[in-house]
Formats: C-alpha cells, sequence, structure tokens
C-alpha cells in the first residue's frame, strides 16, 4: 500500500482483490455466445475459444463463494422486439455482423441464459444489460457501492468488447479493476491479445491462479 496526497492507495494484487472489497464480475457467459448451438456458433463463430475460458472462470467463482466475494452475473439481453436498441444500436450490429439482424441473448431464451457450467446460484446478482458495458443503463454501479465494493475481477467474453468496456467504465467510476487474462475470451486471437495489450495499460492483468491466493485458494483450475 502507498499514500498519495495523504491518501492510502492499494497497489499489491492482495489488497486489490481482497475479499473484503472485491466483486467477482462474469460477463456475457451465455448459450448464444459460447455454445456451438448458440446463435454465434451456428453463424460460424469458433466458440471453442470462448468454452476455453470456462474452466478458468469456474475455479474464480468457486474461489469468490468459498471466501465470501459477492458475485455479478453479466447477461446481454435483447428484447424480443429488439425495442432497447437505437437505431444507432441496429447499423452497428448490421455493420459488425454484415448486415444481418441481431437476434440473439432474446430475453426469455436458452440463448439469453447463462451456460450450464457457470449457472448462478442463489443469492448472486444477475445483471442485464443491453449494451456491451455492464455499467450503461443498469443498475450495476449501485449494486456495487451499495455493498462497498472498491475492486472488481472481470473474467467473461468476449475480451475486446463487453469485458473491455465493461473494464474501462469500472476504472472511469473509480474501482479498482483486475482482467484475469486466462478467464476471459474471444472469438479471434487477434482480437483477445490486441485488447489485453491495451487494457494492460489500464487495469491490473492477472493470471487466475494469483488472483485466487489472496482468497485463501489453491489457484487449481477446474474441470467442466
Amino acid at each position: 500500500m502507498r499514500e498519495f496526497a495523504g491518501r492510502r492507495v492499494f497497489d499489491r494484487l492482495e489488497e486489490i482483490v481482497d475479499p473484503d472489497h472485491t466483486a467477482l464480475l462474469v460477463v456475457d457467459m451465455q448459450n448464444d455466445f459460447c455454445a456451438a448451438d448458440g446463435a454465434f456458433g451456428k453463424a460460424g463463430a469458433d466458440t471453442g475459444r470462448i468454452r476455453a475460458a470456462v474452466p478458468a472462470i469456474a475455479s474464480l467463482l468457486d474461489g469468490a463463494r468459498a471466501a465470501g466475494l459477492r458475485r455479478i452475473f453479466l447477461r446481454h439481453t435483447h428484447e424480443p422486439d429488439l425495442s432497447n436498441l437505437s437505431p444507432a444500436r441496429l447499423s452497428f450490429y448490421a455493420m459488425l455482423y454484415g448486415g444481418a439482424d441481431p437476434y440473439h441473448a432474446l430475453r426469455g431464451t436458452w440463448g439469453q441464459q447463462i451456460i450450464d457450467a457457470l449457472a448462478p446460484i442463489e443469492g448472486e446478482a444477475v445483471v442485464d444489460k443491453g449494451r456491451s458495458s455492464g455499467f450503461i443503463g443498469t443498475n450495476l454501479d449501485m449494486l456495487l457501492r451499495s455493498n462497498g465494493i472498491q475492486s472488481v475481477v472481470i473474467t467473461g467474453m468476449a475480451t475486446h468488447a463487453c469485458v473491455e468496456s465493461t473494464a474501462r467504465d469500472a476504472g472511469f467510476l473509480d474501482y479498482y479493476v483486475v482482467v484475469a487474462r486466462d478467464a476471459v475470451a474471444d472469438y479471434r486471437a487477434n482480437l483477445h491479445e490486441a485488447s489485453l495489450l491495451t487494457l494492460g495499460q489500464r487495469v491490473v492483468l492477472a493470471d487466475s491462479a494469483e488472483i485466487l491466493r489472496p482468497w485463501g485458494q489453491t489457484g487449481e483450475t477446474r474441470h467442466v
């Protein structure tokens, strides 16, 4: 810990991820994004790259539960009639998907649901979001601040999109931010690597085993 301008500042990983003031965020690990027969898998995305991160995410989730951290699942959600998507957002999706309609992660569908291997348990919050950042148009910030959270550990997908957007906004909102580099994933290796390169200039990057140790865990990856 250091002192700047008369204020104490965490600068070691074990201080930043102390269970007393840290929450684990699991970003968009949903069937449409992760499963081979989900919307993205059917469209040709390499969902195997996303599923490869599941064991590390599961180990962090187990460790957070054992250590009593707050756990929050972010769930990208579109209304069935796409009414939560503006014309500008629809234009973005048309550009992103080559003109295809963004009928994925629709509220109430199997595709919207979190994959079974990472399913929330009783008492864990699920925050639905309609944009890449988990903080835009949601109660995530209020939920964190109301429970004395100073630090967030971010896992999930996609590294260059919803993970990075959430991590950047968390930093702008004055949270300590740790991205678990082996517990985030993307459909393309170059986007994943480029995002981690830029994130490494703005947040703490750490492996799941490093994060688990201050939580009193072994750091062993769960097999799922």
